[in-house]
């Protein structure tokens, strides 16, 4: 099985490329994506992908509306985005063309799919011509190859019938692409025996066939004179694996709960971009992972208070819909003062939204999206390996603070893909949780409500001996528990919770800084954006601007110090990908004019527009100052 990927044409070393692969929602351009980012990490690069898919379950073929992308880039250097401009396109229809041509660079590689050209695919691509006939394909090497035939014509030993030959042509692609940057086919062929069977399998073989078809095409044709060396990356050392943000969250959930010595519970209603925490999870049940698939988003959150209640590690996640039916819940929770972990995968809304398209405008509504004070902490994710650190530091905090505690990630974090360095979980600390075993009251009743330094009441698991105490959503009295409606109680109830909110800043470190600790402009990111950010930041700092990054991961509380932070900088730019959320609260706490640059489009910005932006904040500061002496 085993295919040494060596080209007897001349080979071109670059430091990194961004290849974007388009087509039908079925012509597997999401399985060719994986297996791309899959193969440039096992060969070393640093990898960032950005998945890009209908909300349909199946779209209408050849339409605009039907596009599924995948883009991926793979260099010898660090990268922390999946990259702006494309450096080859692969386009299987017409409709993935003119839906993706404007990202390619001028020069750069086209490679289509020259059979799904025909009058009727220009059609379902509301096209009058044909695209690859227009002055302007001059601007790009473009290659037209007749996949769907040669596909077949490479497969027609294996008797499929005419659509399942046809499935096979993504797979010769791949190969093609493969040939084009010089990948290694082993992993894929791995793959291709594992998912369609053993060598009898004749699904297995005819892909087999088609994805080294594709590297021969590749090998022989006159138009492609050379192919592309991109050199391992210098990461630190260690093991590596590729991960994807969802699946960073699931093996942090069950990382968490045996540091904690506890067995989890993770009820769940499916909702995109959410859904493969519970695909990944539900693989573990030897691990102490009990998963609950619930009727109802309202159910799924209170089946986790119930686990909560009882002692165990209890998680519900969502995406911005479902966490609006889970509100009522969740201050239920806060009442109760239970650790439990909610997190929020955010995509693009209001209502049902966008449901594959990103965005971060769920965080007024983790902030204030309950009835009455009910104030909870918030985490964000800032990338898919980030997942995994995020998820045990929020566990940390619910179970040292007695209260729910939330996860924002996004639909851009959760879909895609790094690198990622496997820890030696043997030498990560654990995560101490004591229950009482004692009655905390000598002089009556169990105390539910007692409080420690942090103001954290006790952790007492049901059915422990002399341990019998009452919780519930009417406000309790300070420490006994009982219902109380006395005023005053409900006002020292509210400022405890409060209170015990905010001291979560005493357990988290310091705001930090990514450039000079002072000048022209401080530009604050959170969650997904901060890639992009960083990037774009660096670029600017590289040019010689006065310019800094703070990527805030604690959204409330904020780091105690980040006021300071702020007030260090002239100017304060915040990007987000909502309508200026983050830039809403940062001015109300400090009362700083901070400016925003904000996009609601289902899609992440790119380096170039963050860097103009950055800049052109930076050159105003300066004309200001000069104004002013």
């Amino acid at each position: 099985m085993t295919t040494e990927a060596i080209s007897s044409k001349p080979v071109h070393s670059v430091s990194g490329v961004t290849v974007r692969l388009v087509g039908d929602s079925g012509d597997g351009m999401q399985l060719l994506g994986t297996q791309l980012t899959n193969t440039s990490a096992l060969l070393g690069n640093d990898v960032a992908t950005f998945p890009d898919f209908p909300a349909e379950i199946r779209a209408p073929r050849g339409t605009r509306a039907g596009v599924s992308g995948f883009q991926v880039q793979f260099a010898s250097h660090e990268v922390h985005t999946p990259g702006d401009s494309l450096d080859a396109l692969v386009a299987m229809n017409p409709a993935a063309l003119v839906t993706n041509l404007a990202d390619l660079i001028k020069g750069g590689l086209l490679i289509v799919n020259e059979d799904s050209f025909e009058d009727k695919d220009l059609k379902l691509a509301k096209l009058k011509t044909n695209p690859l006939e227009e002055p302007a394909m001059e601007n790009y090497r473009l290659i037209k190859v007749p996949m769907t035939r040669l596909t077949k014509e490479a497969v027609a030993e294996f008797g499929l019938t005419v659509k399942e030959a046809d499935r096979c042509k993504n797979f010769f692609a791949m190969g093609l692409v493969y040939w084009l940057y010089g990948r290694n086919m082993d992993a894929t062929l791995r793959f291709i025996h594992g998912k369609f069977g053993d060598g009898k399998s004749v699904i297995a073989q005819a892909n087999e066939k088609a994805l080294r078809s594709g590297w021969a095409f590749g090998e022989t044709i006159e138009g492609i004179g050379h192919s592309y060396r991109i050199e391992p990356a210098k990461l630190a050392p260690g093991t590596y694996r590729n991960i994807m943000g969802n699946q960073a969250l699931a093996w942090g959930l069950m990382t968490a709960a045996k540091r904690s010595g506890k067995d989890m519970f993770y009820g769940t209603y499916p909702i995109t971009p959410a859904s493969d925490i519970l695909h990944e999870l539900a693989k573990f049940k030897n691990f102490g992972v009990c998963t609950f698939q619930a009727e109802d988003e309202i159910a799924a959150v209170c089946s986790a208070i119930g686990a909560a209640y009882g002692g165990q590690m209890a998680v519900t996640t969502s995406s911005g819909p479902g966490i609006a039916l889970k509100a009522e819940a969740m201050g239920l929770a806060l009442m109760l003062e239970l650790p439990m972990l909610i997190i929020d995968v955010q995509r693009g809304g209001p209502s049902t939204g966008l449901p594959t398209k990103t965005e971060q405008a769920d965080l007024l509504q983790v902030m204030f999206g309950r009835n009455g004070e009910a104030p909870l902490p918030v985490l964000a994710a800032r990338s898919p390996a980030d997942c995994f650190e995020i998820v045990q530091e929020a566990w940390m905090l619910a179970t040292q603070l007695m209260l729910p505690v939330i996860v924002l990630s996004d639909g851009y974090i959760a879909n895609g893909a790094e690198p990622w360095a496997v820890p030696d979980v043997s030498k990560l600390s654990p995560i101490k949780i004591d229950h009482p075993a004692e009655n905390n009251n000598p002089d009556g009743p169990f105390k539910p409500y007692a409080r420690n330094d942090l103001l954290a009441r006790p952790w007492a698991i049901p059915g422990t001996p002399g341990l019998m105490h009452r919780v519930g959503g009417l406000e309790k009295e300070d420490g006994t528990g009982n219902i109380s409606y006395d005023p005053d109680n409900h006002q020292k109830m509210v400022n405890i919770r409060a209170q015990k909110v905010a001291n979560a800043a005493k357990l988290l470190p310091p705001q930090q800084v990514i450039g000079p600790q002072s000048g022209d402009l401080l530009v604050i990111s959170w969650g997904g954006t901060y890639g992009t950010c960083l990037t774009g930041v660096q670029q600017a700092q590289a040019e010689g601007h006065s310019v800094a990054l703070a990527h805030v991961r604690y959204m409330n509380p904020f780091p105690s110090n980040l006021g300071e932070v702020i007030s260090r900088y002239k100017n304060v730019l915040i990007p987000e990908l909502n309508m200026g959320q983050l830039r809403m609260l940062i001015r109300s706490r400090y009362l700083v004019d901070a400016v925003g640059f904000n996009k609601v489009k289902g899609k992440p910005f790119t380096v170039r527009e963050l860097h103009e932006k950055i800049v052109e904040h930076c050159k105003s500061s300066v004309r200001h100052e000069a104004h002013a002496k």
